[in-house]
């Protein structure tokens, strides 16, 4: 066949890289082959760009019960014979063609790699990044993924318990849409994607195949687009209905010795599903793609190939075992059909019927060219961070008119309109619900819980990669530690621009030292993640977005805290810093120096070792139940950080300390490694020596009560006004 650039281009394949695979195979590729080529050496399925980076973080994870990227998702022991499977993953370019279908699907995708696992998905959370939603093409957009996430969520009946929402110009037309998904199992039980030996059976189970998804992976995923290209075609089309019993029907037919390996078909559909499966196997594939049921009339092999359909898993069963399989999802009336078998040799070959159609190399297929990235630091960053925020104007509005303004950013604003569409109670185990630090989850049969977060701040991964995803770890590991339980694990979505451009490439660099110097600190191992890239339109790049999820530990979900401010009279004191209010460096990259100045600029900080005895305080004086209600300092900086607590209290509270600085600073730097906590002023002294036990600096700042909010002499508001404002902002801007 006649290959040209527009075909190269349709499957996101270089003239040099089409030159490795004629190198390869020793001759040039036909169709199907080279619609095999392209999936598998795409981004998304060959990580061409972050593979080398990528190595690093698996150093080290040899000693979990799963070694990170070896299967679909990544496993922690937490003990009592329990483990808990999780991953984070993305679908940004389908949810910027077709936003319902695009952010439903996602969903879809991850809860299939935790029950490939073996586990039963338990809980789902989401990262979310959109542009502002004044613009009507964006609103339209955040409503539709909202409707994808909820729809898909709520008809298979797992509960949406946490996640986090941003809005920004850099995401206009690359909204980031990351779904993560979490799975409880016995250690034992652990499934793995691979056959046993040559003969065991290729089976696929779950939905028909039609023509939607074709050239996801590569023609959507892997490549820049731009608004005129029509792609609608390649976003797939998801039935939770189905999903629901497909998890089921798995769960059971797993539980029999006949059922070896088990792999979903996600990007790429069967051709990476299986050739995955094949190498991880160190076997060869035979398949007949006229046996792959089929939803609409005269599919030819590359659409059979590289559907992705969704609702679809491929088994590994034992040459004498199908029949006995088959019988359990035809009692769920689920199809179940051979496809192909397991070989002794290091191919595929692809037949219809007892036509053979190609004869591929796996090991061609799954070695693509991996590329070394520029660590070249770019000019204009160094002047973002050299910026003298000392020479910022204070704002000739009033304090309270800031705040006002602050409070009503979509940032900040309450994201009730949002999770308000989510179910977080099916399945009945959620104890501390959306809208605080970490969400809470009870493991039945178990005292213990689990605790989940998602972060990430692409203002400061902006201004600095590797600080702004310490910064992101730090976060996501605080928002756990404020509800009691110890972090214990990460899965990572890094979500990037074109990765042939150094500015990028340097991005994701430092992006990864900063995740594997940060997991190191903490000791909470990355052990899953996703990495999405190509998010730029039209030459414009999104800020290099690392989002983290965090999961961790508590041992009794009877004891634990929340955001929400409990009595009157009980003392409001600050965690890792000997004061309440923020310092001028503390405004970098934060959400008042954008919204009031138009700015983003600035070196964020942070310090590491501070960060995690401020942690280890928050926790223990939980576990001694002398802290009543924890909340971390984030965006929007203290004055923030009182508020929500006070509204979700619903009562007010008194911050004495005096503002010796500038206000804007106090109120609003964003400062790191700082909680602040509620106690009763009997437990004050026992708190001390705590805090003094572990070296964390601390405040009394205040105290709980009264129905306004008084920030020492600076301003004071009603309770009810800073709740109505921040409470229908971002419900008025969707509408």
């Amino acid at each position: 066949m006649k290959v040209t650039k527009e075909i190269l281009d349709e499957i996101a394949i270089s003239k040099y890289e089409y030159d490795e695979i004629v190198k390869k195979l020793h001759r040039e590729p036909n169709h199907l082959e080279l619609g095999l080529f392209g999936a598998l050496w795409s981004e998304h399925c060959g990580y061409k760009h972050t593979k080398k980076l990528l190595k690093k973080l698996s150093e080290g994870s040899d000693n979990l019960p799963v070694k990170l990227g070896e299967e679909n998702a990544g496993v922690i022991d937490i003990g009592e014979d329990i483990s808990i499977v999780m991953k984070i993953e993305s679908h940004n370019h389908p949810s910027a063609i077709e936003p319902f279908q695009g952010a439903a699907t996602g969903v879809g995708g991850i809860i299939r790699d935790i029950f490939a696992m073996g586990a039963r998905p338990i809980a789902l959370l989401n990262s979310l990044r959109f542009g502002i939603p004044e613009n009507e093409k964006n609103k339209y957009i955040i409503n539709g993924v909202v409707s994808g996430i909820s729809y898909y969520g709520n008809c298979i009946g797992i509960p949406n318990i946490g996640g986090e929402v941003y809005f920004s110009d850099t995401y206009q037309d690359n909204p980031l849409v990351n779904a993560m998904c979490v799975g409880v199992i016995k250690n034992k039980k652990i499934m793995s994607a691979k056959a046993d030996q040559s003969g065991d059976l290729l089976v696929l189970v779950g939905s028909d195949t039609g023509r939607d998804g074709i050239h996801g992976a590569s023609g959507l995923a892997s490549k820049t687009f731009h608004e005129q290209d029509e792609l609608r075609s390649t976003v797939q089309v998801g039935n939770p209905f189905l999903e629901k019993i497909l998890i089921e029907s798995c769960l059971e037919a797993i539980k029999f010795d006949e059922v070896v390996g088990l792999q979903d078909c996600g990007a790429a559909g069967i051709t990476s599903a299986a050739i995955e499966m094949a190498d991880r196997s160190n076997l060869g594939l035979q398949i007949d793609v006229s046996k792959i049921p089929q939803r609409e009339t005269e599919m030819n092999a590359y659409e059979l190939m590289l559907s992705e359909s969704q609702e679809r898993m491929l088994l590994a069963i034992k040459g004498d075992g199908f029949n006995k399989i088959k019988d359990i999802f035809q009692k769920w009336d689920i199809k179940c059909e051979v496809i192909g078998k397991f070989i002794n040799e290091n191919k595929i070959n692809i037949y219809q019927n007892s036509k053979k159609l190609s004869s591929t190399p796996i090991s061609a297929l799954t070695n693509p060219p991996l590329y070394d990235l520029s660590r070249k630091k770019p000019a204009w960053l160094d002047i973002l961070q050299k910026t003298d925020l000392n020479k910022l104007e204070i704002p000739t509005e009033t304090p309270k008119n800031i705040l006002l303004e602050i409070i009503s950013s979509p940032n900040i604003a309450s994201k009730k309109p949002i999770f308000r569409q989510y179910d977080h109670h099916v399945q009945t185990n959620t104890v501390i619900e959306p809208g605080g630090d970490g969400a809470l989850l009870r493991i039945k049969g178990s005292k213990k819980g689990i605790s989940l977060s998602t972060d990430s701040n692409g203002k400061k991964n902006f201004l600095d990669p590797n600080l702004g995803t310490q910064i992101a770890v730090a976060e996501a590991c605080r928002n756990i530690s404020c509800t009691g339980a110890k972090p214990v694990a990460l899965t990572d979505g890094l979500n990037f621009g074109d990765p042939e451009k150094e500015d990028v490439q340097y991005q994701l660099t430092e992006s990864i030292d900063g995740l594997i110097n940060a997991s190191k600190k903490f000791n909470t191992p990355v052990i899953s993640g996703n990495a999405s890239l190509y998010n730029e339109s039209n030459g414009k790049s999104i800020y290099p977005t690392t989002i983290i999820g965090a999961i961790g530990i508590i041992d009794n979900t009877d004891n634990y805290a929340d955001i929400k401010f409990k009595e009157e009279g009980d003392l409001i004191v600050v965690l890792g810093d000997s004061t309440a209010w923020g310092k001028i460096s503390d405004l970098s990259g934060s959400e008042y120096l954008e919204k009031i100045h138009k700015r983003v600029q600035g070196q964020p900080e942070i310090d590491l070792d501070l960060e995690i005895k401020t942690q280890k305080l928050c926790r223990l004086g939980i576990k001694n139940k002398i802290i009543k209600s924890a909340h971390d300092v984030s965006d929007g900086g203290i004055a923030i950080n009182i508020i929500e607590s006070c509204i979700s209290g619903g009562v007010g509270a008194i911050i004495n300390e005096d503002i010796v600085n500038r206000w804007d600073a106090a109120l609003f730097g964003e400062t790191q490694s700082k909680i602040v906590i509620s106690i009763s002023t009997d437990n004050f002294n026992e708190l001390v020596i705590l805090a003094n036990q572990n070296s964390v600096p601390y405040k009394s700042i205040g105290y709980v009560g009264g129905e306004s909010i008084k920030f020492s002499n600076l301003l004071s508001i009603s309770l009810e006004e800073v709740e109505n404002e921040w409470g229908s902002s971002l419900e008025k801007l969707l509408k």
